[in-house]
């Protein structure tokens, strides 16, 4: 593949912490090889500004391999960028053009009040997950794999329920900030298995009211959630998490 180096504008949301007003910043950047990755790209402007003496971007990442979810950034209006299916680490800049300006900015939800710059602090997912998104097993030995058939239908639904890696776009992209999608793939991830039987009525109760507690928006089924997941994590599991809202409020009213 031709490797080619581009000259972009960004333009790069700034804010010193959650109490502060922030502004754009423009930045130069020259010399960008379309083969590095987007975040790279960030790491050459920061070396610059650390350089220059000036205070660097904060920006999450971690694995930098399109697992971790940590990568959250709105990209000209879009979380994680242009390319659909795709976390921020794995953008890369032959996506851009030479003379782009790239405007970045953190995800823009009550719920995910800003740390600094492009960070967000998305432990609100977290306690939702300790609120119900465990399975009660028995400590010991191991059990083999197969010992608790399970139908393969329901095996695949219950693993592309389970890939989503709690990002946080699809509540950014949502109007309503929205984390349905979210909620919906960890409960559908577990009420589609055996073991996730137990819980699996006080579950689906306790992660909605815990999710309704931090202040996420409802849902209004614009899909918009589905269009920007990197793992593209299916709106079908909030009708399942309906459906299981529905039949545990049943349950406990009797």
């Amino acid at each position: 593949m031709e490797h080619t180096m581009i000259n972009l504008t960004l333009k790069i949301w700034r804010q010193k912490n959650a109490d502060s007003a922030g502004q754009f910043e423009t930045y130069p950047v020259k010399n960008i090889s379309t083969e590095m990755s987007f975040l790279e790209m960030i790491d050459v402007l920061n070396e610059d500004l650390i350089n220059e003496g000036k205070d660097p971007i904060a920006f999450d990442h971690d694995c930098r391999e399109g697992i971790c979810g940590a990568c959250s950034m709105y990209i000209n209006g879009r979380p994680h960028g242009p390319w659909h299916g795709n976390t921020t680490c794995q953008l890369h800049m032959r996506a851009y053009h030479d003379g782009d300006t790239i405007v970045i900015e953190p995800w823009r939800a009550n719920s995910f009040p800003v740390i600094k710059d492009l960070m967000v602090d998305r432990s609100a997912f977290d306690r939702i997950i300790q609120a119900g998104g465990y399975v009660s097993v028995n400590t010991g030995n191991a059990v083999d794999a197969n010992a608790t058939p399970i139908e393969k239908d329901l095996a695949d639904a219950s693993f592309a329920a389970a890939a989503c890696i709690g990002c946080g776009a699809c509540v950014a992209a949502c109007k309503n900030s929205s984390a349905m999608l979210f909620v919906a793939a960890k409960v559908s991830h577990l009420a589609l298995l055996p073991q996730g039987a137990p819980e699996r009525n006080t579950r689906v109760l306790d992660m909605v009211a815990q999710m309704d507690k931090e202040g996420f928006g409802s849902c209004t089924n614009t899909g918009a959630c589905e269009a920007v997941c990197p793992k593209e994590i299916s709106i079908n599991n909030i009708a399942r998490l309906n459906r299981e809202y529905m039949l545990a409020g049943t349950k406990a009213d009797k």
